[in-house]
């Protein structure tokens, strides 16, 4: 059997100086069985001393005056927290004892509160205020009485650290609402053992903590606030009050945003002006985005006429509640939408359709523009605007003339004005002057007001010269066989100036209707003499006048065989009648207008006029006599040229062989005789030819009544140049053929140097 053996330590404090000795005088042990003593000196100083024990008294009873404590028992608590001794002292007289805690090092510490458990018990209690690591250490109670002192066990103070994670959690994952993290706190600062794993966390802008006890590794932290970012901490606790350690090293991230709630409620349309319109809607919150980046946009559409449309987006300033969409059409139906967008989705709001106001209308096409031109007026025809813009209410013309080709029109008037309804894109300008451009600009107008004009220049067409009124006048002077003189009038010009006059000759013919002078048609084809008689025409231009010639009425004949500006104006058949036509010519770049009017009728003669030549037989006569002149001509000049060639080879003969053509002379001589014979004969055979041509000239004079009956417009080259009839005045009759030809021998001798020269003339 184990013996129990009850130790009282007796602990004694004594200063001692070097040398001194502390004599215990008495000790008094009761109720002894199985008793152990431990005697207990603190000397200072680092000093050796003595404890000297005088006498050990050992009573048979117990001491029941002198208390002594139950075994104090070890105590532990976390760091931070109140440790509490409870010391159990069995005693009289307890309540005037001296009790205290004494550490280890000597400290002691006051008792906080006694306790009578019955006459013979009492517990007092010592209260550690926040331990820490520092007051770990042994403690034991101590009392002292009249009767005795008594002292406890030594009972150790066990202090744990509370644990702390050494690294933050890890994020496993992340969304708008949640995030997904593990623990990470096998690796910790303190003691344990672990009974509780928390998670803290908040907003990093926030004031508020939530903590979530945790049982796993992972954890997921639900119902968070989209795009917000947050501090996550890891909390341990180790058994006891006061085992939860500090929060480990924080984790921030950031959700994820989430897809916009909503758009704007209210889409409200502030300004609506011609081109642009001023959208306002409700300020966006995080309620509404659920995302602080986040882009607010304005899309549009519209069509308009001709297959054009447009779409558009516009980005937005977010902290603006008010926005501008520029550059639109006036008048069209614009439909606009919001969109509201993150990086996590976007919401659209419904169409609202708008109309732009109205503006002043775009020009009018100037393709569009035509005019028709006519003498005194002009037929304007134009198209709408590509761009009204709203509505066309009126149409309205300006015009004004800015040059004629007639002097005599005024173009610096005041520009007159027309208005026309919307639905009349065409006008007539009436009581204009011939020949003038005119400068028109039209422009379109609605309720905003009118537009820019486009412009145009119209050129009325020139008028046909107006000539004098020859109705009921004859304008006949005087009238020959083959001449007839008339009255020129000059004509008043009309939408531009005189370009010629014209007299043209028209042969009558018995089947052929008299035409009216009024409702006549003026011949536009200019036709000489010469090309009527070729081509059959039934007239032709006896001559064409420029207008200064004709300033004033002057008289002009007919037939006077004279050119005027390449017009040959032969003589009249007596036989023939013929109706004499007056024209005046206006003519500007590619326009020509002609007025005529018949002035004079020239009947055919019943009497038998006299002999006259026929101009046109007399012209073939003239043609041959002088082609055969020309042919005289031509061999009179060989014969020369073979004259100065034999007298040159005579020249060399005579200087260089004279005897021999002494000796030769006679046959010369006789050769010469005959070349001069034959002459004589081929010039007299000539002179008779021309006799005989000359009286058949004078013989055709006799017909020439009868051939102006057949051929009318036969007139004779010789006529046009002036030509007489007469033969003997007619220059181009070669005269020197008609004399006698007379001739003359004339024979040169001499001697040896001499030689024979005959000529013949």
């Amino acid at each position: 059997m184990m013996v129990q053996w009850l130790v009282i330590t007796t602990r004694i404090r004594m200063m001692t100086l070097i040398g001194s000795m502390l004599v215990l005088k008495s000790l008094i042990i009761c109720h002894l069985k199985c008793l152990k003593v431990i005697f207990e000196a603190e000397v200072s100083e680092g000093r050796s001393g003595y404890i000297a024990i005088d006498d050990i008294q050992v009573l048979s009873y117990p001491c029941d005056k002198s208390p002594h404590f139950l075994r104090l028992g070890d105590v532990e608590v976390n760091a931070g927290q109140n440790a509490t001794f409870q010391c159990i002292a069995t005693g009289r007289d307890a309540v005037h004892n001296k009790l205290w805690l004494q550490r280890r090092n000597g400290e002691d510490i006051p008792v906080a509160q006694t306790k009578n458990i019955n006459h013979r018990r009492f517990a007092a209690s010592f209260r550690l205020q926040e331990v820490t690591k520092a007051d770990q250490d042994l403690y034991r109670c101590v009392t002292q009485s009249e009767r005795g002192s008594g002292v406890s066990n030594f009972a150790q103070l066990i202090v744990r650290e509370p644990p702390r994670p050494i690294a933050p959690p890890q994020l496993l994952g992340v969304g708008p609402t949640y995030l997904l993290i593990q623990l990470n706190a096998n690796s910790i600062i303190g003691d344990g053992p672990i009974i509780l794993k928390e998670v803290e966390y908040r907003m990093t802008s926030g004031s508020w903590t939530e903590t979530h006890a945790v049982t796993a590794p992972t954890y997921k932290l639900w119902h968070l606030d989209p795009d917000t970012e947050y501090e996550i901490r890891v909390l341990l606790t180790r058994p006891g009050e006061g085992g939860t350690g500090l929060p480990g090293p924080p984790l921030i991230t950031r959700t994820k945003c989430a897809e916009p709630m909503r758009t704007p409620k209210t889409l409200k349309i502030a300004e609506i002006q011609a081109r642009h319109i001023a959208v306002d809607w409700e300020s966006l919150g995080y309620n509404i985005t659920r995302c602080h980046t986040f882009n607010v946009t304005i899309c549009y559409h519209y069509f308009r006429g001709h297959n054009e449309s447009k779409a558009d987006c516009l980005d937005m300033d977010p902290k603006a509640p008010q926005h501008v969409v520029n550059h639109l059409p006036p008048y069209t139906n614009v439909s606009l939408k919001m969109i509201l967008t993150n990086p996590e989705g976007r919401k659209e709001s419904e169409e609202t359709i708008i109309q732009t106001d109205e503006d002043v209308p775009g020009p009018v096409p100037f393709n569009s523009l035509q005019g028709t031109s006519f003498e005194n007026k002009i037929f304007l025809n134009w198209k709408e605007p590509l761009d009204p813009n709203g509505i066309i209410t009126q149409y309205e013309v300006s015009y004004s003339s800015i040059r004629s080709f007639d002097p005599a029109v005024p173009v610096a008037g005041p520009p007159q004005t027309v208005s026309n309804l919307w639905n009349s894109t065409h006008h007539v300008f009436m009581h204009l002057h011939p020949g003038t451009t005119y400068q028109f600009f039209i422009r379109a107008s609605t309720v905003k007001g009118f537009g820019p004009a486009t412009s145009i220049n119209v050129t009325t067409n020139i008028s046909a010269p107006t000539l004098p009124d020859y109705e009921g006048i004859d304008a006949s002077l005087n009238e020959t066989a083959t001449t007839i003189t008339v009255l020129l009038r000059p004509a008043q010009a009309k939408g531009a100036p005189i370009s010629a006059y014209q007299i043209v000759v028209e042969e009558l013919h018995p089947h052929r209707t008299k035409r009216e002078a009024g409702s006549m048609e003026c011949y536009q084809i200019p036709v000489t003499y010469q090309n009527a008689l070729s081509g059959g025409a039934t007239y032709y231009f006896a001559a064409e006048l420029p207008p200064g010639n004709l300033p004033e009425p002057a008289p002009f004949t007919v037939g006077d065989n004279r050119t005027y500006q390449g017009f040959w104006n032969p003589p009249l058949a007596p036989r023939k009648g013929y109706n004499i036509y007056f024209q005046a010519m206006s003519s500007v770049e590619k326009e020509t207008k002609t007025q005529c009017v018949r002035i004079a009728t020239k009947a055919a003669a019943t009497e038998e006029p006299e002999v006259i030549p026929d101009p046109a037989k007399q012209t073939d006569r003239v043609v041959k006599i002088a082609g055969i002149s020309a042919g005289i001509l031509v061999f009179i000049l060989l014969l020369l040229v073979v004259i100065l060639i034999v007298k040159k080879r005579y020249i060399c003969w005579r200087r260089h062989i004279c005897i021999r053509n002494i000796r030769r002379s006679y046959y010369s001589y006789s050769y010469y005789l005959k070349l001069a014979k034959k002459r004589k004969d081929a010039m007299g055979n000539t002179r008779q030819e021309m006799t005989h041509m000359v009286n058949a000239m004078d013989r055709s004079y006799a017909d020439q009544s009868t051939m102006h009956a057949e051929d009318p417009l036969s007139i004779t080259f010789m006529d046009q140049h002036n030509f007489s009839p007469r033969l003997p005045n007619d220059p181009l009759v070669p005269t020197a053929v008609l004399v006698p030809i007379t001739g003359r021998k004339n024979v040169y001798h001499g001697d040896n140097n001499s030689f024979f020269a005959i000529s013949y003339l």
